[in-house]
């Protein structure tokens, strides 16, 4: 029997749908992505805590639940939010359905909603908190009380983990919500990968003898980091650096510039960037609600921004042998137009052995 339930927005719209995940009533700060494909990876992305997402593609879980894909081992979205639900899935490497996923998961979800009027509501309002419920729901106060708070603390890991023993260059990559596909990029191009909790210090870090350091993705707002920015200070100009997303973030805030939140952000795979230096065009995977204000980072110039709408999407830091992208190389799932990412870090830790 159909459940019904509620999506209440903080400017007291109302989306009516179905339950098909653990029956938990919950708060969380509304998003959208754009992904056609990969909604494993999204509901597994630890840079959706404290999040409802609203998946825009109308039809999710048509190729089942599949553990390989995942980028963490849990889901860490707190709702999800579907215009059409997949009961058959059809994939010979399926291990069930994503409604038994999810109740497993304990995460809430809602389908039979109208996605694409919910999406425009975000657009033009901005992101915004939600609650969903199985009742109507009036508690306004909460829902403009709510914040995600603690992010990083929350996702990142508590010991040391590594990844390709035996391979010739060493990387120090700091899990700040990290995406597994990171690490099995690295790994798969010479890397031996040490990855460390998001509070590991520079001290440590460097003690490793590591060839370069990566700074990871990860949620929440990247300000509210002040032990991992100052300690990321102590880091830059050591070793090769590469950050990706919150990565991208904090370097920029441990340079002394500034972040701020956008009205709501990019998620998705098909995020057009624009490379400066060779005005070429590439097709990128995102995942965030923060960006970068480029003209505020001292010693950094801007590499990257967004066709769309002209935001920092990367930064280079010469001096420092530093470079930062708002967007994923990994991309995973997503295209990999900006695989070469890699390459230019690896060249980077190979140069900087032999010097």
């Amino acid at each position: 029997m159909k459940r019904k339930a509620y999506v209440t927005l903080q400017n007291g719209k109302v989306f009516e749908g179905y339950s098909f995940g653990a029956e938990r009533e919950v708060i969380g700060e509304l998003v959208f992505t754009t992904g056609m494909t990969g909604y494993l990876e999204t509901l597994t992305d630890p840079s959706y805590y404290g999040q409802i997402v609203t998946q825009t593609f109308p039809l999710i879980g048509n190729y089942g639940v599949i553990p390989e894909d995942f980028e963490s081992g849990k889901v860490w979205a707190t709702a999800y939010i579907v215009r059409e639900k997949c009961d058959a899935p059809s994939n010979f490497r399926s291990k069930g359905t994503l409604e038994e996923f999810l109740k497993a998961q304990g995460i809430p979800a809602v389908y039979g909603v109208d996605t694409r009027e919910l999406t425009r509501t975000v657009r033009e309002a901005g992101v915004m908190n939600a609650a969903v419920t199985f009742r109507p729901f009036t508690d306004f106060a909460a829902l403009e009380s709510y914040r995600v708070k603690d992010a990083v603390r929350s996702v990142t890991s508590d010991k040391r983990e590594e990844f390709g023993a035996g391979n010739p260059l060493t990387v120090v990559l700091y899990d700040f919500g990290a995406k597994m596909n990171i690490g099995r990029e690295l790994v798969s191009r010479g890397c031996r990968v040490l990855v460390v909790p998001a509070n590991c210090t520079a001290e440590e870090a460097l003690s490793y003898r590591p060839d370069g350091i990566m700074l990871t993705n990860g949620p929440g707002d990247p300000a509210e980091n002040t032990e991992i920015i100052a300690n990321i200070a102590k880091l830059a100009g050591k070793k090769p650096i590469l950050g990706i997303c919150l990565g991208h973030q904090l370097f920029a805030l441990a340079m002394g510039g500034e972040t701020r939140k956008m009205k709501y952000g990019h998620r998705g795979a098909n995020q057009p960037v624009k490379e400066l230096a060779s005005g070429r065009v590439f097709i990128t995977s995102q995942n965030h609600g923060y960006e970068v204000v480029a003209s505020s980072v001292p010693r950094g110039t801007l590499s990257f921004v967004n066709v769309n709408d002209g935001t920092c999407e990367g930064m280079d830091y010469p001096e420092l042998n530093a470079s930062t992208v708002q967007f994923h190389p990994e991309a995973c799932a997503g295209p990999h137009d900006a695989n070469f990412l890699f390459e230019r870090f690896i060249e980077r830790m190979k140069e900087g052995r032999n010097a």
